[in-house]
């Protein structure tokens, strides 16, 4: 365990002692949330990043250990284990390395090698390769059968001896650890992935050419992006393309290959024109065409695809994180409008506290077109329960909605009673459905709305969403909400379990109101498991509100480990005690009572009081258990209590007339909203029912990494058309407003088209994004999305 605390420490850049605290801590029950918050004097003041980093990591050490003692106990049991095998073995860093040093020691079918063995010919093997100046087919001669074996080996003549020479050596080399990674190593660094497309396959097939920019494409197999890599992938898994690891230089026909030539200098051999030379070249050439060419080809392939997976379920947990944190609307009255053409725009209202109140269906499209009825319908909704937002979701038939619900402000605005108090201004905005059908069909979504048609389930979530994007979203797989890319294309295990922190994280970070959440949000909260969540709302219902934390001791299945998880992130307003609207822990109201007697002054008014808290020092009400670093945050809760860490409330306001991707023209200034970001770019809803590009070179003027660096999911920007593509639906953006419009009397300069070579580098400029890389990026959103 100290060996994997010292690499966790060098690894995260931090101290031994707080990893062994945070480890000590994990391995007791804390959550990665609780420790981060609660628990910083303890680990120094690690925060959630790295304790998630260190929770994932400590989890591969410790497997990687459990398989290192089983292999050092096979090969014990064997009777084979040397003194540099074991250190070999104890240095190894990580899981293949272990696999490679255990290769020649597995237990496998019987190999051609391990038959010549069995026949005696390893001494000949061995003194060929140690003496190329013998005559190979003379020394055969010794070791010639006079008959087939019983298992009906064959060594009755020189050429089937020699060929027993080559399969034991080839089979040796192929198993040698060093060999192997030498190999692996330079072809990461060196080799090309290379694809085309598949024989006999219709490039003009709509499915199919989604991948042209892989048609003919090859990159350095070690500089792949990730969304090419998982594109190149997809497309093979589909058989719409070939895709092979190829050497940096194809040999000539009869030469050597570069990497024969790699595995001749590990072994020390050269072709020095002496009798055996010739034996030992066959040998090596077998040993990468035959053992290790398609060996290493598929290792690399497993390395790329892993290093791609983790940087698409970064983005995916990075758009998610951003997407729940979001800022909320609030206790607003929402209208929520799920479009629909023939089956019609599903309606619902619901109240302040997200509770529906009313339904309905109404049907201004194609084929009844009941415009002037429709707008009726919502207008005696929306004045009956004080609507003054509405939330419009982005499937079919979005915009033609977002027009009528245009119509219905305006109608609206004609019937405002001027004698009437002022009230919140009417809003419009179109939300993202990503998941709502599946909500709407959920068990959780049947006990909310039991007697509620699917349907308008999905209108009352998309409703919600404005108000609380959290509280809504959290009913929802995070897999369904949409903000990733290739994300079935992953290890859905591995980005459940990134999503899924990225959840809890977010749900903690902002807190969670114990007498309105759901079971779905309480279920996300620090140490509450589902089963102690329908426990806590089960005696809500029979007990009502609860007036104070300490309460939660009388939930059936919520002991003191449970209370200590949670407690903190629980508020409770208007309850007993004021602290239990904030994030002060109950562990810690001690310090506030010490806090009370010095200022002499009750907590409600302390609360609040930014001027009066900055006057204390922290290091008077540390104590032994809860040091400065604590006194500090509870000084921060009471200066701004039950603060919400999520940003204010903003709509994005669409170009009236601009509802199709037809009405764009370049150089238009237009707002939106960010839905999807990458590192490549970020993707913009416009309005238009097709997301508009922002390559990463046209974010900012400075140079740009990573598209994060600039923008996030939800956040509102003004973009300059660049370039539109309607009949392959591609619209370029720019958000580098000053620059100069596109003529409109020369040649289009037309970035769509060709095919990705992947042999575009970042422009140091962040002048206009290479064909390729628009290219290729497009190709990511209609082959990934």
């Amino acid at each position: 365990m100290q060996k994997i605390i010292r690499q966790l420490a060098t690894e995260i850049q931090v101290r031994e002692e707080q990893i062994r605290s945070a480890v000590e801590l994990l391995d007791g029950g804390a959550t990665v949330p609780f420790i981060a918050r609660y628990r910083k004097e303890v680990t120094g003041g690690l925060d959630d990043i790295q304790l998630r980093e260190l929770e994932t990591r400590l989890g591969y050490l410790r497997e990687l250990e459990d398989r290192r003692e089983a292999i050092v106990k096979s090969i014990e049991e064997q009777g084979k284990m040397t003194d540099a095998l074991r250190v070999a073995i104890f240095s190894a860093a990580t899981k293949q390395e272990l696999e490679d040093l255990y290769l020649p020691f597995k237990t496998k079918r019987r190999t051609k090698g391990q038959i010549a063995r069995e026949n005696g010919i390893e001494p000949l093997a061995d003194k060929l390769f140690a003496n190329p100046a013998l005559l190979p087919a003379d020394e055969a001669q010794a070791f010639v059968k006079a008959e087939k074996g019983e298992n009906g080996d064959d060594f009755t003549t020189v050429q089937a001896v020699l060929d027993g020479v080559r399969d034991i050596l080839s089979e040796r080399w192929a198993e040698d650890a060093a060999l192997i990674q030498n190999l692996r190593g330079w072809l990461w660094n060196e080799g090309l992935l290379r694809s085309k497309l598949a024989t006999g396959k219709d490039e003009n097939n709509p499915d199919i050419a989604k991948f042209r920019d892989y048609f003919d494409y090859d990159e350095p197999i070690g500089r792949v992006p990730s969304h090419r890599a998982l594109a190149v992938f997809r497309g093979r898994g589909l058989e719409y393309l070939d895709a092979k690891l190829v050497l940096p230089v194809e040999p000539e026909p009869g030469k050597p290959s570069l990497a024969e030539g790699r595995i001749a200098i590990h072994l020390g051999w050269s072709h020095q024109g002496r009798p055996a030379d010739d034996l030992i070249r066959k040998c090596v050439a077998w040993t990468w065409r035959v053992k290790l060419s398609l060996s290493t080809e598929r290792d690399l392939f497993a390395k790329l695809r892993e290093d791609a997976e983790k940087v698409a379920i970064k983005v995916f947990a990075d758009n998610l994180r951003d997407l729940l944190l979001a800022a909320p609307a609030g206790p607003r009255v929402v209208l929520g409008l799920d479009p629909g053409i023939r089956t019609g725009v599903k309606v619902a209202v619901v109240d302040t506290t997200g509770k529906l109140v009313e339904t309905a269906t109404v049907f201004p499209h194609e084929p009844r077109k009941d415009w002037e009825g429709s707008l009726h319908t919502l207008g005696k909704l929306c004045i009956k329960h004080g609507v003054n937002l509405i939330a419009i979701g982005n499937g079919t038939a979005s915009r033609e909605t977002d027009k009528l619900a245009a119509d219905l402000m305006k109608l609206l605005e004609k019937h405002v009673d001027p004698n009437s108090p002022p009230k919140t201004a009417m809003q419009r905005v179109v939300v993202s459905e990503a998941g709502a059908s599946v909500y709407s069909a959920s068990e959780f979504a049947s006990q909310e709305m039991p007697d509620v048609d699917v349907s308008l389930r999905g209108a009352a979530s998309i409703a919600r969403r404005l108000q609380d994007p959290l509280a809504e979203l959290v009913k929802i797989d995070p897999k369904s909400i949409g903000v990733g890319q290739y994300q079935h294309d992953v290890s859905q295990n591995d980005l459940a379990r990134s999503l899924e922190a990225v959840v809890e994280d977010c749900v903690n970070s902002v807190g969670v109101d114990l007498n309105t959440a759901s079971v779905p949000l309480l279920s996300r909260v620090s140490g509450l498991s589902a089963t102690v969540a329908k426990a806590v709302v089960r005696w809500r219902e029979a007990n009502g509100a609860f007036k104070n934390r300490k309460q939660l001791m009388d939930v059936s299945g919520l002991g003191a480990k449970t209370f200590e998880q949670s407690a903190g992130f629980l508020r409770i307003r208007g309850g007993d005690n004021p602290l239990d609207m904030t994030g002060v822990h109950p562990e810690t109201y001690p310090l506030v009572e010490q806090i009370i007697e010095v200022t002499k002054k009750p907590v409600t008014e302390l609360m609040g009081r930014a001027e009066m808290l900055k006057t204390l020092r922290p290091e008077l009400f540390a104590n032994e258990k809860f040091g400065v670093i604590t006194v500090k945050d509870i000084l921060g809760e009471l200066e701004k209590p039950g603060r919400d860490p999520r940003p204010d409330f903003k709509v994005a306001r669409f170009n009236d007339g601009v509802e199709d991707i037809k009405d764009l023209v370049e150089g238009m200034v237009l707002e939106g909203t960010v839905s999807n970001v990458a590192a490549f770019g970020a993707f913009v809803d416009l309005g238009v029912h097709q997301d508009g590009l922002v390559h990463v070179s046209q974010l900012s003027h400075k140079f740009t990494n990573d598209a994060r660096e600039v923008v996030k999911t939800g956040d509102i920007v003004k973009v300059r058309v660049v370039e539109v593509d309607v009949a392959r639906k591609r619209i370029a953006l720019s958000m580098k407003l000053d620059a100069a419009p596109a003529r409109r009397d020369g040649p289009r300069d037309n970035r769509f088209e060709g095919a990705a070579r992947g042999q575009q580098q970042p422009r140091r400029d962040n002048s206009p994004a290479p064909q390729s890389a628009m290219a290729s990026a497009f190709a990511k959103l209609q082959g990934g999305r």
